[in-house]
């Protein structure tokens, strides 16, 4: 019988030592003042891991993670071992929802669906709801339906409903972005801006004053370096990756003296995925570094640069 936890470890290993890459020297604290009540709280992604969710929650605790991101789970079993497993670890939650068809009214009755049953469970309150809204062929008015609606239940619920910039979302590109965030005053996001190195084949040099307005609206950030070429680096380790960890790093920080000068707490998810999003050789598929080697490197980055001393 094989071990899900020890396939999820080994599935990204590289072929041999000749393969390992040097790491990058480890970023400092960030020297900011920070009022009461800023909190830096870094989850996990399951995504990936093929093991029971009871076995993720005590590796990512283990592991130093605050508590996991996982996508709401529909099935009452599931719902079930999931609240069990985050109250034996003591692990804090963050979900995720979505629709998924493409005619818009029923993608909408299926978004509706999913987050309203996301945030009137009482067994275990997330810290918030994170939502792939949307679809990028929706048009404005459609799309502006799915944020109205998720801050009315936001507000009806008193959790925090955050919008991700994602590909092939409302909020896969940093013009189209724009445009939502200048209309609607009460949008706030999860920064996956990955997404945006990726469509807009660049690190975003020409796009500042966009990106900004983003960084001001963020509350949630998903933490994968992305490039230019593509959503996820190889390994944020390897030194040909040093200028664009920067960059994402940059971004960051400026969310972080945002939430820090406000005293609000600030979630993080160290999202860096499995094959294909991690690159992997041809023909055998065998992914070029280690998924949550990777993640975990993330975590202790983010703890050591961010967390309140």
């Amino acid at each position: 019988m094989t071990n899900p936890r020890r396939n999820f470890l080994k599935q990204s290993a590289t072929l041999g030592a000749a393969l390992c890459l040097p790491n990058l020297p480890a970023f400092e604290a960030l020297a900011q003042p920070s009022r009461q009540g800023f909190e830096l709280i870094v989850l996990a992604t399951n995504w990936g891991y093929n093991g029971s969710i009871s076995d993720f929650c005590k590796m990512a605790r283990e592991a130093g993670y605050d508590g996991i991101e996982v996508w709401w789970p529909t099935d009452e079993a599931a719902r079930k071992a999931l609240f069990a497993a985050l109250k034996e670890q003591n692990m804090k939650v963050g979900y995720l929802a979505a629709g998924y068809d493409s005619n818009f009214q029923q993608h909408l009755q299926q978004f509706e669906t999913m987050l309203r049953a996301a945030t009137s469970n009482q067994e275990v309150k997330p810290l918030y709801i994170n939502c792939h809204s949307g679809r990028d062929y929706f048009n404005f008015e459609q799309n502006c339906k799915i944020i109205d609606l998720s801050n009315q239940i936001s507000k009806q619920t008193g959790i925090p409903v955050y919008h991700e910039t994602h590909r092939s979302r409302m909020l896969f590109a940093a013009h189209i972005a724009r445009q939502f965030i200048e209309a609607k005053p009460d949008l706030r996001l999860t920064l996956d801006i990955s997404h945006w190195c990726n469509v807009h084949e660049s690190l975003l040099q020409d796009q500042t004053a966009t990106v900004e307005k983003a960084l001001a609206r963020t509350s949630h950030i998903h933490a994968r370096i992305g490039h230019p070429e593509g959503p996820q680096v190889n390994d944020p380790r390897a030194p040909e990756w040093e200028n664009t960890v920067k960059a994402h790093f940059s971004w960051w920080d400026q969310v972080v003296a945002l939430h820090r000068q406000a005293g609000k707490p600030l979630t993080f998810l160290t999202e860096f995925g499995p094959a294909d999003y991690l690159p992997a050789l041809p023909y055998t598929r065998q992914p070029v570094a280690n998924q949550w080697d990777i993640n975990v490197y993330m975590l202790q980055q983010l703890k050591k640069r961010y967390a309140s001393k």
